[in-house]
Parts: structure tokens; C-alpha cells; sequence
């Protein structure tokens, strides 16, 4: 697979992920690419920062019960897939497809996980086949910041993405946000809208009148 699109599936994440369940806030952003849609992110206060002298609680799982389901969005000509299992057993399981033109260029399975009360976010990419694109460990993100708009996950070691960003708009909206630095050093920035996508309503089978008979 071509160098530029193994950066550009790391860079999008579907990662997409995680926003707490709260109302959602006006915001903007804009695409760095054709087709992504951007906008400047609010700066997120750090999860434990008191508001008022009152220390803000901190997520759990349960939160992100909304991110259960199917979730499309497109980054130019390409099209996202997510999909979320509901939290169960201190974990909620995803996977994420890219395509274009009928072709899956990059997979993705992650988990964002809950353990002694400290969220944590796995990303790992593969292709069609389940062979692992990265040879390292797959990627851990710690919880760095989260309020009623946003949650924002850091990379703490050597790898990528540097930060992973979710910001929900509403009920069946939210968008991800990821940053990494290109070979040169210059931050690269990603930034997908997804919509939820609902289940198909079962097919109505026809109704039958009752015969007549003649008398």
C-alpha cells in the first residue's frame, strides 16, 4: 500500500471515538484536506480542574454509551465506517473501515477501555487481510482533558497520533479530531464529521385481503 495512504488511514482514526453524553455546543472547525471539514477546537480544561471550587467528576465508560451503534462519515472521496459496542466488561469495542471506489484501503480495530477508574484509548491498524500495518505495540492514549463539549485523549509515548480529539454536537453528531507529525516534523491534523446511522426498518410484507365468496 502506498506510503501516502498508510499516513493518511493512521491520521484519520476512526477513531473517532468518545464524547461525553452531554448537550451539545456551538462549535467550528475546518478541513486541512479536500472533503474533511475543520474548525479552531475549544481549549478543553483538564478533567480534574475545579469549576467554581467544585472538582469536576471524572468520566467513566458508561459515559460514551451514546458511541454504541454505526457511524458513517467521509473524508473526501473517501468513505468512513465506525461501528461501537456498548460498554461491557470495562470495555467498548470498535472498528473503523476506509474505502474509496468500492476499494477498503485500511482497517482499524481499537477499544477504549476503563481500569481502576483511568480511561484509556487503543488503536491498531491492519489491511483487508488482518495483517498489522504498525510493527510496535498498538497505540495508547491516557485521558488528558474532558468537559461538556469534548474529550481529549494525549499520547504519552513516541508514536502516533500525538492527540486524538472527539467533540459531540448532538444526539447523532460528533466529530474526531487527530494530530501527528509528518517525517519532517510538521503537525498534520485530520478532522472527520460522523452521522449516526440508523437501523433499517423491517420490510412490510403485504397484506392479504380475505377472500370473498360469492353467496
Amino acid at each position: 500500500m502506498a506510503p501516502n495512504v498508510h499516513q493518511s488511514a493512521v491520521v484519520t482514526f476512526a477513531a473517532t471515538l468518545i464524547l461525553l453524553p452531554l448537550a451539545p455546543a456551538a462549535f467550528a472547525r475546518q478541513p486541512i484536506r479536500a472533503g474533511a471539514q475543520t474548525v479552531p477546537s475549544p481549549a478543553a480544561p483538564a478533567a480534574s480542574t475545579p469549576l467554581n471550587g467544585v472538582p469536576r467528576p471524572q468520566p467513566t465508560l458508561a459515559d460514551f454509551a451514546w458511541l454504541a451503534g454505526e457511524w458513517h462519515g467521509t473524508w473526501g472521496p473517501r468513505l468512513a465506517t465506525e461501528a461501537w459496542t456498548p460498554p461491557h466488561a470495562g470495555v467498548m469495542l470498535g472498528s473503523f473501515q476506509l474505502s474509496e471506489n468500492g476499494k477498503t484501503l485500511v482497517l482499524e480495530l481499537f477499544t477504549l477501555t476503563e481500569d481502576a477508574g483511568a480511561l484509556k484509548l487503543h488503536i491498531r491498524h491492519f489491511t483487508p487481510s488482518l495483517l498489522a500495518w504498525e510493527k510496535q505495540d498498538p497505540a495508547a492514549l491516557n485521558l488528558q482533558s474532558a468537559d461538556a463539549k469534548s474529550v481529549v485523549f494525549e499520547n504519552p509515548a513516541d508514536g502516533e497520533p500525538k492527540t486524538a480529539t472527539f467533540t459531540r454536537l448532538d444526539a447523532d453528531t460528533y466529530v474526531s479530531r487527530f494530530e501527528l507529525k509528518s517525517e519532517k516534523g510538521d503537525p498534520h491534523i485530520t478532522q472527520i464529521v460522523y452521522h449516526r446511522q440508523s437501523a433499517h426498518p423491517p420490510s412490510k410484507q403485504p397484506k392479504h385481503k380475505p377472500k370473498q365468496h360469492a353467496p
